[in-house]
């Protein structure tokens, strides 16, 4: 059985570590100190590093790292990722053996130009595209663009797990119920972030279903979304991705 466990980084960032027996899989190492404390402190092997995208915080660490430790490295094709071995995009699929597990990979641009996700063993690695309430900024590539990836994380299955790269949640509920005040699985899941934040404990993984139910950036074309990125906007929204990037935009000045 794998498992994936938070290693925590800079002030806000989860390098997600999936273990097996007595092999690893590291997601985005933006650093590598806590990695390799944490490899060491539990006598692991790197079997591979997965990259979700080019962002200093989430590939800082990979050149330390793979030298210490040497493995393949998965990322996308499409960005200049340092030690690279294995250039990916939407419907490649990975196996690392020394931990069984198997995935899938997403194309979902937005973020960055070139962003990708991994899917398998019912989870969902997802970078800074997806957030727990919340989503990424839009740096590169278009809201058009984010707003089609977020759609494509959304069609998973609704017990997918998500595993983001940041401790965003609070902050992101906040947003989200100034945009949906009347939603009450918001009032719920602000309850449960709260008290494991005060147990120094991490919000995530979160769920696909979770997200549907409360994430205003997967929720663009509820009514309740659309009228409040109007009155915001103050002009008619007729189509979700300009709802989208009314609330992202929202977000932005937040």
């Amino acid at each position: 059985m794998s498992e994936f466990i938070p290693v925590r980084a800079f002030d806000d960032n989860y390098i997600w570590v999936l273990r097996g027996g007595t092999h690893a899989a590291v997601v985005d190492p933006g650093d590598a100190d806590p990695v390799l404390e944490y490899l060491a402190a539990q006598n692991l092997r790197l079997a591979a590093v997965l990259v979700t995208h080019h962002h200093p915080d989430h590939i800082g660490g990979i050149e330390e790292l793979i030298e210490r430790h040497p493995a393949p490295v998965y990322g996308p094709r499409a960005e200049k990722i340092p030690g690279r071995t294995h250039g990916l995009g939407g419907g490649d699929h990975i196996r690392i053996d020394e931990i069984d597990v198997a995935f899938t990979v997403l194309d979902i641009p937005g973020h960055t130009s070139g962003h990708i996700a991994y899917y398998g063993v019912d989870s969902l690695l997802c970078g800074d595209t997806l957030f727990a309430c919340g989503c990424g900024r839009v740096f590169e590539g278009t809201a058009e663009q984010m707003h089609a990836s977020l759609r494509r994380l959304a069609a998973l299955p609704d017990a997918t797990r998500v595993y983001c790269a940041h401790e965003y949640t609070l902050a992101n509920i906040a947003f989200a119920r100034a945009v949906e005040p009347d939603n009450t699985a918001l009032a719920k899941r602000e309850s449960e972030a709260r008290a494991l934040r005060e147990a120094d404990r991490p919000t995530l993984p979160s769920t696909i279903a979770y997200e549907k139910e409360t994430n205003p950036f997967l929720r663009c074309h509820e009514p309740s979304v659309a009228t409040a990125a109007a009155r915001r906007a103050g002009h008619a929204l007729p189509t979700p991705v300009q709802v989208f990037a009314a609330v992202r935009e929202w977000k932005n000045r937040f």
